[in-house]
């Protein structure tokens, strides 16, 4: 049990706020609902991750539900994945950089984004990269895109073992701000683009300081889809038929596998990929949930004091 969590028990778990937005340090976490209709329309997120398997796992169900309810949205993956990864598919190097690429393209078409934008660093090697030209990229794609709303890593989650997930987010976290200065790369501006800051983060990780819980339960089969086509990197892929296979030359079967691949694939990552969704969501009453360190976009006193007492001229 976490230290919160057990200060939680001892003293009485508070209920959860009632109003929409961030919650305060002292405050428990702002449970997000699904909404009806696409009250998002005309706002553009990113969905940023060091490699393929980041978004699928720790945040494919709020880019779902934010798609749904009206969001464009692209895919910005930092890293060609060129390391690959010990639970994936086997290959050579330049086989892990192929796969990984053709397999975030289709992520993204799976998860209803635009288009896929691959910066192409060396996997693992982040933090050796040279951070002001990374932002500098981020910025521009920033301001291209227009984006008001960010998920990215933690740039100050504990216990990140890999050095491309810190750097990521901390890249990404100065680049909403500075992307919104003009006097931060105006040759930008001379091109034809406009200063852009981003103003709202989902921050994910795998320990998150936890602002924000978003309900992510109708929008579970489709990160069951993004995680399908993450094959080469991901937990998730083919592993339910692999095992599958594997327990029939023993003699045995689940279940849970079904009777084909594809049920067995899918099953395989809603049973053992998604414990982590429903053992969130089992704490905030809902099914499935991702957590997240949230950051609103800044309020402005001036501005909400205009809207409440200015007055027409006579």
């Amino acid at each position: 049990m976490e230290r919160r969590e057990f200060l939680g028990a001892l003293l009485g778990a508070a209920p959860l706020q009632a109003q929409s937005g961030a919650a305060s340090p002292a405050a428990p976490p702002f449970l997000e609902r699904p909404v009806p209709g696409t009250p998002h329309t005309g706002k553009v997120l990113a969905a940023i991750q060091p490699h393929s398997d980041d978004i699928p796992i720790l945040a494919g169900g709020t880019v779902a539900k934010l798609i749904r309810e009206g969001y464009t949205g692209y895919m910005i993956r930092a890293t060609n994945d060129d390391m690959g990864d010990d639970v994936g598919e086997p290959g050579t190097i330049g086989e892990n950089v192929l796969r990984n690429e053709r397999e975030v393209d289709e992520l993204a078409r799976t998860l209803g984004l635009k288009r896929a934008f691959h910066l192409n660093l060396g996997n693992h090697r982040m933090s050796g990269a040279s951070q002001p030209e990374l932002q500098l990229r981020l910025i521009f794609l920033f301001r291209l895109l227009k984006v008001d709303t960010v998920l990215c890593y933690d740039p100050w989650a504990h216990d990140e073992e890999n050095p491309d997930h810190y750097v990521l987010g901390q890249c990404v976290e100065a680049a909403c701000w500075m992307a919104g200065r003009v006097h931060d790369y105006p040759e930008h501006l001379a091109a034809g683009l406009t200063t852009h800051a981003v103003g709202e983060k989902y921050y994910y990780a795998r320990r998150p300081e936890i602002t924000r819980v978003v309900d992510t339960t109708k929008d579970i089969e489709k990160k069951i889809d993004a995680n399908l086509v993450n094959v080469a990197k991901g937990p998730g892929g083919h592993h339910g038929s692999k095992l599958r296979a594997d327990l029939a030359r023993r003699g045995l079967r689940l279940p849970i596998l079904g009777d084909n691949d594809r049920t067995a694939d899918r099953e395989y990552i809603r049973e053992f990929m998604l414990q982590r969704d429903r053992d969130m969501g089992q704490k905030y009453g809902v099914q499935y949930a991702e957590a997240f360190h949230y950051i609103g976009p800044p309020r402005s006193r001036l501005e909400e004091y205009i809207k409440k007492n200015a007055v027409p001229v006579k």
